[in-house]
């Protein structure tokens, strides 16, 4: 989409809209949770879906496993983080100012940055995601965070749907779940705070976006549909949040930042409020050796 094309589109679109109505603000604060429709145009969905199916094939240009050889995680989804960085075509989506915009809304925040996006491709025979929170795998304290995710063709039941356990956010339950090891050990549905909420699977129409809180407890059903669920997604956390804890994390070792230090790098930079047009500039920051070991398929950007 050319530059002047698209600024013309969302200035539009931001003339028109006062982000999102207070209903869905509601549904989110009570569920943890929210579909918002139409946030995406037809055009939109075609040229974003087009550049991020092309960026997640350059990432794994060097991946020749079939389904079947890659780890129990991979199976579930083929992951490419900060796809803003290496792929300008994907950066105006990343920091799409309409779902920026809604994104602070709903969780209630003047300013919010962007924690990572990625790309959560889950092919054609991909097994279930195992249920699980997102903040624990975050190293701040800060609960002001949330996903947007945005599948091109829509989700339904057979292309692997998500599901969330509602108002889970709310519970008092902070758990890490290792899904990387696909280890089930730790059932967080069995836990006190939540036993006997059922997951609420939700189909999610095409153009439509939904919005989960870091707290939320979420899975996704395997994918038995004849075609990859293509899905993009922006994590978002409110600015001023701070590293507290020390285990390695991209979105702060990558700009070396120490225990205490604000979360407001080049590599997490405001996503709202930013003026239309002012679009951000990738830093260039290698990647850790300990990152570059767990990077041997394109999972994250590598400047080097």
């Amino acid at each position: 989409m050319p530059a002047t094309d698209y600024s013309k589109w969302i200035a539009e679109e931001l003339r028109l809209s006062t982000a999102v109505s207070q209903e869905f603000i509601d549904r989110f604060r009570r569920d943890g949770f929210v579909v918002v429709p139409d946030l995406m145009s037809e055009t939109e969905l075609e040229q974003f879906g087009a550049a991020v199916d092309r960026a997640v094939r350059d990432r794994g240009r060097n991946d020749i496993r079939k389904l079947e050889e890659k780890s129990l995680y991979e199976q579930s989804f083929t992951q490419c983080i900060n796809l803003w960085e290496d792929h300008p075509d994907v950066l105006r989506l990343t920091f799409h100012p309409r779902i920026s915009e809604v994104a602070a809304a709903l969780i209630g925040v003047p300013a919010l940055r962007l924690w990572h996006d990625q790309a959560l491709y889950k092919e054609a025979g991909g097994r279930y995601t195992e249920p699980h929170q997102d903040q624990p795998y975050w190293p701040m304290d800060e609960l002001d965070t949330l996903t947007a995710w945005i599948p091109f063709d829509g989700s339904t039941h057979q292309s692997g749907c998500m599901g969330y356990v509602p108002g889970s956010h709310r519970a008092g339950l902070k758990k890490f779940i290792n899904i990387f090891a696909a280890d089930e050990r730790v059932k967080i549905l069995e836990e006190p705070e939540v036993r006997g909420v059922a997951p609420v699977y939700v189909e999610v129409p095409r153009g439509a976006v939904a919005f989960h809180h870091g707290l939320t407890i979420h899975l996704a059903k395997p994918n038995r549909s004849g075609r990859t669920r293509r899905v993009h997604t922006m994590i978002y956390f409110r600015d001023g949040a701070t590293r507290t804890k020390p285990f390695l994390h991209p979105s702060v070792d990558r700009p070396g930042l120490k225990i205490g230090d604000p979360i407001a790098s080049d590599l997490t930079p405001l996503v709202w409020p930013r003026a239309l047009g002012d679009w951000p500039i990738p830093p260039r920051l290698p990647l850790p050796a300990a990152l570059k070991r767990l990077n041997a398929h394109g999972a994250m950007p590598d400047p080097e």
